[in-house]
């Protein structure tokens, strides 16, 4: 459990005031990101306190909320940090691994992409689709081949892993990754549609839909179907405030840019 803040009277009026808005600390604190945010709520749990929680080999909820806590913190790149989040990718609970996971994919190197691709084939959908998120942001061409497996249904039930796999893929300017995407055309998803036509888009600049025949056509007729491509960034994230938002003491919400995955080239490959 995280500790509470030593000022009990003023936690319980925010408690108090998020339960008249039908909010509950949970909610607050699982919106909350960054150093400002989830240690500014809860005061008194300090980095020392996080890791603490991060360590406990007893209790996998302290584990997760340890390696979230540490992750969403703008000082969770420390090298430290770097190394328990590995040890969390590995974890024997599916939830610590996906939080160690998406740690990785925020604070970590480009040699961490190996390590990440490996979760592409865990028992768990949801890590599987944190770790294909993850390799949106760390560019290693040694996944390539694993992010080409997880976009064929035979290898990858689950649409929404499929999807984020494809779109990992438009940073890799290859002629395999090219035929993988062409094929993933097929699938019966539109997520993934989506996905690979954006991937198509940014590695070619060309725009031929679902029309798979056509894009086959092109890439054999083209000496350099990369020449007009674009440089990939992972998708961003924004909304509006929640009115919530808008109260003292509560983070804003968790809004990102786009941007460049970490070891991507200047020139986009």
């Amino acid at each position: 459990m995280i500790r509470l803040p030593r000022q009990p009277l003023l936690l319980a009026a925010r408690l108090g005031l998020l339960g008249l808005l039908g909010l509950s600390a949970c909610d607050t604190l699982d919106g909350a990101r960054g150093a400002d945010s989830i240690f500014a709520i809860v005061q008194s749990t300090t980095p020392e306190d996080a890791a603490e929680l991060a360590l406990d080999r007893y209790n996998v909820d302290n584990r997760y909320r340890g390696v979230t806590l540490l992750a969403d913190a703008s000082f969770g790149g420390a090298e430290s940090y770097i190394r328990l989040y590995e040890d969390a990718s590995r974890d024997e609970d599916s939830g610590v691994r996906q939080a160690g996971i998406r740690a990785l994919g925020l604070h970590g190197r480009p040699e961490h992409a190996a390590m990440i691709a490996q979760r592409l084939t865990d028992e768990d959908p949801h890590v599987r689709r944190e770790a294909a998120m993850a390799l949106q942001r760390l560019h290693n061409p040694v996944v390539t081949r694993a992010l080409i497996r997880s976009i064929s249904q035979e290898n990858e039930v689950v649409s929404g892993v499929r999807a984020e796999a494809a779109h990992a893929l438009g940073q890799y300017r290859q002629h395999p990754v090219l035929d993988a995407l062409v094929i993933a055309l097929d699938d019966p998803s539109l997520a993934v549609n989506a996905a690979t036509i954006e991937s198509l888009e940014t590695l070619t600049g060309q725009n031929f839909g679902l029309d798979r025949f056509a894009w086959t056509a092109w890439i054999d007729e083209s000496p350099n179907p990369f020449l007009a491509g674009r440089v990939y960034a992972y998708p961003g994230f924004e909304r509006d405030r929640k009115l919530i938002e808008y109260l003292p003491f509560v983070p804003g919400p968790p809004n990102e840019p786009e941007g460049a995955p970490i070891g991507l080239p200047r020139d986009g490959g």
